[in-house]
Order: structure tokens, then C-alpha cells, then sequence
């Protein structure tokens, strides 16, 4: 009967050695795939690192003296000023604006007195629009209560053609000074 068991045993290791070296092999292949991915995925990281971060920015429009100033009671609207300029050779359309830390922020214009939604700012090439008080501005609504006055957050402004344009904006208080806080 030991006999009968060993020659089973035998038989049936001899089966399961082409199973064994399929399952080395696939092993082998499967940690020999892994180890590929890694060092693809490692030598992407490293060239996306290697990329300079930059803001988006579009071709031949520039912003300067570009601020928010917070408004005098908390929960009311801040307003953003700066000045726009199309130094490329098309005309730009502005379409929108988003300020970091704020729920929304709308392109508004005051005429005579009455403050409004702008339409869209056009921008002939060579020209220079100001955003400024008693004209058009960025409404920002819903600032976040941690934006001080004296730190700097990101505006983005978006034109017609899908292209966007970051800048830094300085947080000022109404008096038009750093201050130490929200001027409430």
C-alpha cells in the first residue's frame, strides 16, 4: 500500500512541475512588469518636476497695480482694481474672473451712478482698460474670513476664447493700506 501512495505522490508531483514553472514564470514576468512601472512612473515625476510651474497667462495681455480691497463689514463684497492691457494684435474679450478664497467674483461697471453686470470688457490691441473705483471693477463676494489685509491671493481672469490670465493681487483695506486685519 506505501507504494501505491508513493507512486501516486510521484505522479502527481510530476504533473503539477509544468503548473510550478508556469507559475514561476509568470511571477517573474509579473515582477520584472512592475518593476518597469515603477521606473516609468518615477522618471515622469521626475520630468514633471523638472518643468517650471508657471501661472496661466495669456499671449499679449497684461495686469498691473492689481488689488483687492476687502470691504468694511464682513459678509459685504470686496472689490478688485487694476489695470488691463492688450499689447498683442487682436482684439480680447474679457469674460470672467474668479478670486482665490471667495464663493464668485462678477465683472461690474458703475454709469452714472448705478452700478451694474459688465457685459464683456473688449480690449483693441494697444489698449488699456482700468478697473477702478467708480467704473468697472470685480466684484468678489463671499471672501473668506481668513484673507487679511497685506497677504496676496490669485485672480484668473478669463477671455472669450477660452484663454485665462493669472495674477497675484494685493489684499488692502478700504483706507488703501496693509492694515493688520480685515477693516470690519
Amino acid at each position: 500500500m506505501s507504494g501505491s501512495i508513493r507512486d501516486i505522490s510521484l505522479q502527481t508531483e510530476h504533473r503539477l512541475k509544468p503548473t510550478r514553472k508556469i507559475a514561476a514564470t509568470g511571477a517573474l514576468l509579473l515582477a520584472a512588469t512592475l518593476a518597469a512601472c515603477g521606473q516609468s512612473a518615477k522618471r515622469n515625476s521626475e520630468q514633471a518636476s523638472e518643468q517650471p510651474a508657471t501661472p496661466n497667462a495669456k499671449p499679449g495681455i497684461s495686469v498691473s497695480e492689481a488689488r483687492l480691497v476687502l470691504p468694511v463689514v464682513a459678509g459685504n463684497p470686496g472689490a478688485v482694481y487694476f489695470d488691463l492691457t492688450n499689447g498683442g494684435d487682436k482684439l480680447a474679450e474679457l469674460a470672467g474672473a474668479y478670486v482665490e478664497a471667495s464663493q464668485r467674483a462678477e465683472i461690474h461697471e458703475t454709469m452714472g451712478g448705478t452700478m451694474d453686470v459688465a457685459a464683456g470688457t473688449s480690449l483693441a490691441p494697444g489698449e488699456t482698460v482700468k478697473f477702478e473705483p467708480g467704473g468697472k471693477h470685480v466684484m468678489v463676494f463671499g471672501i473668506a474670513d481668513s484673507v487679511k489685509a497685506s497677504s496676496s491671493l490669485e485672480m484668473t481672469l478669463t477671455f472669450s476664447d477660452g484663454d485665462k490670465l493669472s495674477v497675484p493681487l494685493k489684499v488692502e483695506t478700504v483706507t488703501g493700506g496693509a492694515g493688520e486685519g480685515k477693516a470690519h
